[in-house]
């Protein structure tokens, strides 16, 4: 196995012995409220939107190409018109 499922594996069942010994309930302040909740709800919940977030974070960018257009390509400008007189004659 490689080194990266090795820490996943051992990573996930300390989160979850974690979780099993914090069962107990607790008073959590809401922004609109109070209720009594399991620390283990708080906590998991804790730790699921924060992988969720460090995915989104940790994600590539994605990234469009001129490949990726679709319909007809711009017509570049012929190079006589894009140079001045004063050049076309010193090229001549």
């Amino acid at each position: 196995m490689r080194a990266k499922t090795i820490f996943i594996i051992i990573f996930t069942v300390l989160i979850t012995v974690f979780l099993m010994i914090n069962t107990d309930k607790v008073q959590f302040d809401f922004i609109f409220g109070a209720a009594e909740v399991s620390k283990l709800l708080v906590i998991g919940v804790c730790t699921f939107i924060g992988f969720i977030l460090g995915y989104m974070a940790g994600r590539p960018k994605v990234t469009i190409s001129t490949y990726d257009k679709e319909g007809p390509l711009e017509t570049p400008e012929e190079p006589k018109k894009s140079i001045s007189d004063e050049d076309r004659d010193y090229i001549n």
